[in-house]
């Protein structure tokens, strides 16, 4: 069904008008029309109706055909306006086509060409919506990608590279400034910004991946350093991209650069601490074979040598050479002696492995132990705690007496102390052990030592229980050590 126009002439006679409508009624067109011819009614015409097309003579002085166009133009209406003129004047036909009028035809000749005219507009008219509706979705879309680009986390990017090697940006997302302190213009105007703030030692990776992205159109990933100028810290960064084939037979990058330097220094620290376990555990199973190899060779030296003195005695006794009393009794006192010796031997060997003192409980093994300590090193090692015992696990006070004995070791090596003072004490579900020696003072230099395995295993030791060691000093002044462990172990 053909579908009806609503057609508008304005300033014609009644008699043009009716010659205008019976053109547009030979030429087969379906339309309800309506005529104005006074500048008063014209803009009413406009209130509540729609036109498909406005017919126009530029021969009346009011309405006339400029008058129409340039209220359409100051009202915004995209309707198409078609200029049958009751004269003939090519000044005035150009001067209405170039001001917007779709077309203009002689009034004497509108019977062959108006409906094709009119037809002809409606289809421009048409196409002009359609590329003004597209491109208002082109900006809304726009609008929209750019909006998300400027909220995601890192620089978007789009980037060239031409068939003769020049490079350029033709799109950079406003997080170009915190990322790189460089704004989008600068950088698009110079693409070259960006490859000076990689690092020289990584821009050779940076191009060798760019043009091996290139050269096989596959993703394009590459992290690196760079150094912004309002920046003191070294950035490490992520980039991701994907090429495909540009307009120009060149190749064309849509991207994202982040900002990785958190998990990067993570990541790292994460690989120094792997490497530091593993010269730990190496050196942990040293000092377990060198144990091993202590006690097997006190166990032969000592307990073995004394073992085969008392077996050499027994054989003289069993002989059958005719003895006299006083043989047998002090071959007897002799066994009686080399038997304390083993004895004396296994006890130690024992405390060496673990010491009874600590079936009396955490506050009796720490005092003994710094009592041991004064007596062998002959430096003072005052020990304090308010509580006559701390109730724990046998294995939690056994760590615990391990990794005092460790500090005091430390101090006898390493400080130059001539006092110690030890604090032990509960507090809020935690055990805390204090050591403060007015020795050399450590510092931060001594801990991060590649072989400082002493302070290394005490830590290890800790968190394994769940708490953590203290290590602070002052030069020349002192070192202060403490260790904090859950009272019921690793929580």
């Amino acid at each position: 069904m053909a579908r009806t126009l609503n057609i508008l002439l304005v300033g014609y006679s009644a008699r043009n008008a009716e010659h205008i409508c019976q053109a547009l009624r030979a030429g087969g067109l379906c339309f309800n029309s309506e005529c104005v011819d006074t500048i008063e009614a014209f803009p009413k015409t406009f209130v509540g109706s729609s036109w498909d097309v406005i017919l126009s003579d530029d021969t009346m002085p009011e309405p006339g055909a400029e008058q129409v166009l340039s209220h359409l133009a100051a009202h915004h209406l995209a309707i198409p306006v078609i200029v049958v003129s009751s004269g003939r004047n090519d000044e005035s036909a150009a001067h209405l086509m170039k001001a917007g009028a779709q077309d203009f035809i002689s009034i004497t000749c509108c019977t062959a060409r108006l409906k094709q005219a009119i037809q002809r507009s409606l289809k421009q008219m048409e196409t002009l919506q359609h590329i003004r509706e597209t491109q208002l979705a082109l900006q809304k879309s726009e609008a929209h990608f750019r909006a998300i680009a400027s909220n995601l986390p890192g620089l978007v990017f789009q980037f060239l590279l031409n068939q003769d090697g020049s490079k350029s940006f033709s799109y950079v997302s406003e997080g170009s400034v915190m990322l790189l302190g460089i704004s989008p213009t600068h950088l698009i105007e110079q693409p070259d910004l960006f490859t000076n703030l990689i690092l020289p030692e990584d821009r050779a990776s940076y191009d060798q991946l760019m043009q091996a992205s290139a050269k096989h159109f596959s993703t394009w990933n590459w992290e690196g350093r760079i150094q912004v100028k309002s920046d003191p810290d070294i950035k490490w960064v992520s980039l991701r991209a994907t090429p495909r084939r540009s307009p120009n037979d060149g190749v064309l990058w849509d991207g994202i650069v982040m900002n990785i330097s958190r998990n990067k220094l993570a990541e790292i620290e994460i690989a120094r601490s792997h490497a530091r376990l593993a010269e730990l555990t190496s050196y942990l199973q040293k000092v377990k074979e060198h144990e091993r190899a202590k006690i097997a060779r006190e166990i032969h030296d000592d307990i073995g040598g004394t073992l085969t003195a008392i077996k050499c005695e027994l054989l003289l006794c069993m002989d059958a050479k005719p003895r006299k009393p006083d043989f047998y009794q002090q071959k007897a006192a002799s066994i009686e002696e080399l038997v304390d010796n083993v004895i004396d031997s296994t006890r130690r060997i024992a405390l060496d492995l673990r010491p009874g003192i600590l079936d009396f409980g955490i506050v009796a093994a720490i005092q003994w132990q710094a009592k041991e300590f004064s007596k062998r090193t002959e430096i003072p090692c005052v020990f304090c705690c308010d509580s006559e015992d701390i109730p724990l696990d046998a294995d939690l006070a056994s760590a615990i007496f391990r990794v005092f004995q460790e500090i005091l070791t430390n101090i006898s090596k390493h400080a130059g102390a001539s006092n110690v003072k030890v604090k032990l004490f509960e507090n809020d579900g935690w055990v805390f052990l204090e050591a403060i020696d007015n020795g050399r003072g450590i510092r931060e230099s001594d801990m991060n030592k590649p072989g400082s395995f002493g302070i290394r295993g005490m830590r290890e030791r800790c968190q394994q229980l769940g708490g953590n060691i203290y290590v602070n000093g002052i030069p020349e002044k002192e070192t202060c050590v403490i260790i904090q462990i859950p009272v019921n172990g690793k929580e």
